[in-house]
């Protein structure tokens, strides 16, 4: 039984007088204890809206309406109450926010921002909690950890405001751990960091992650399934290798096609997606990809395509999908 399973997740945010939109259409995946699962994407596609949605964190009576079922251990997380919600987030289930320096509290310390989710969930003392504190922070590789509790978010490095932020969401040793883009703004140096203290904590603890992020190159060394979304909707989904070996969405496709790579010549362009994420159909009248796509047919433009099984549980949403590789293909 999965830890963490996703049905027909939608979220529609609707305002007086602006159009309707619908940010999360339909999106379902699990989530098995010690499993690492990508959800993949441009900007815009609802990677972090199905984070936030999963958290409880979007607001509520403001014209969000959220639907589906995330059951996380048999509760419906999407019906608890703000009480309910507040035992299971940091304990059971915690996130690492995207951007941290807006993330941590610029006016607290970094040592009360980590000790309060240790006093709330572990029932620690004050004094007890300081020095568990110190020893997250000094086992997510912050140097000299004792006086950066007593700093503020301006006085450390990217780097090390990621690392507190991710201190802060495994104090409580969560089951589930969600990452919205850990490595954004980071140099490569420190992103590699980043990404091998995340697989680190995965298996030690054994701890699920979800890992939210646009960039194909970090799901290929992290993720044992990937999800890849465009306009709200799962449009492939895989495990990491069958996904790389045998892509078929034209959407996957060029997501892998923007990325550089070190085995192509000198000067080699990259082939991007063309046009931008709002050049989007409906969903309710064809495939959302289908003004971008390079395989376009009449087919695409009518109804939503619907996902596409296999036998290896290999799914796409496409009529007109690329062709499996062929063997010659699949070693180059």
């Amino acid at each position: 039984m999965a830890l963490l399973d996703v049905q027909d997740l939608s979220v529609t945010f609707a305002r007086r007088g602006q159009r309707t939109v619908r940010a999360v259409d339909g999106v379902s995946f699990s989530v098995e204890a010690g499993e690492v699962v990508g959800l993949v994407g441009e900007s815009g596609c609802g990677k972090s809206v199905t984070s936030l949605a999963l958290m409880g964190l979007l607001p509520r009576q403001r014209g969000v309406q959220v639907g589906g079922v995330a059951s996380f251990d048999g509760t419906d997380l999407l019906k608890l109450d703000l009480r309910a919600l507040r035992d299971v987030r940091g304990r059971d289930v915690a996130m690492i926010f995207q951007d941290p320096l807006s993330s941590l509290n610029p006016v607290v310390p970094i040592g009360v921002q980590v000790t309060e989710v240790l006093v709330r969930h572990r029932n620690m003392s004050r004094d007890a909690a300081r020095k568990e504190a110190a020893e997250l922070l000094d086992r997510v590789g912050i140097p000299d950890p004792k006086r950066r509790l007593k700093e503020y978010p301006h006085q450390l490095s990217g780097g090390m405001r990621q690392r507190a932020l991710i201190a802060m969401a495994v104090a409580c040793r969560p089951r589930l751990l969600i990452a919205d883009e850990p490595t954004t703004a980071l140099d490569v140096t420190i992103q590699a960091q980043i990404l091998e203290l995340l697989k680190e904590l995965v298996r030690d603890s054994g701890t699920a992650l979800i890992m939210i992020t646009h960039d194909l190159g970090v799901v290929a060394g992290m993720c044992d399934t990937i999800n890849v979304l465009y306009a709200g909707k799962v449009v492939e989904t895989a495990r990491r290798k069958e996904l790389f070996a045998g892509r078929r969405h034209p959407y996957t496709v060029g997501l892998l096609g923007s990325i550089p790579r070190l085995d192509v010549g000198r000067g080699e362009k990259l082939t991007p997606i063309p046009g931008s994420v709002r050049d989007v159909l409906p969903w309710t009248e064809g495939c959302a990809f289908a003004p971008r796509c390079s395989r376009r047919v009449d087919a695409c433009v009518g109804e939503a395509p619907a996902m596409t099984p296999t036998h290896t549980g290999h799914e796409f949403r496409c009529v007109n999908p690329y062709p499996l590789p062929q063997p010659e293909e699949s070693r180059a």
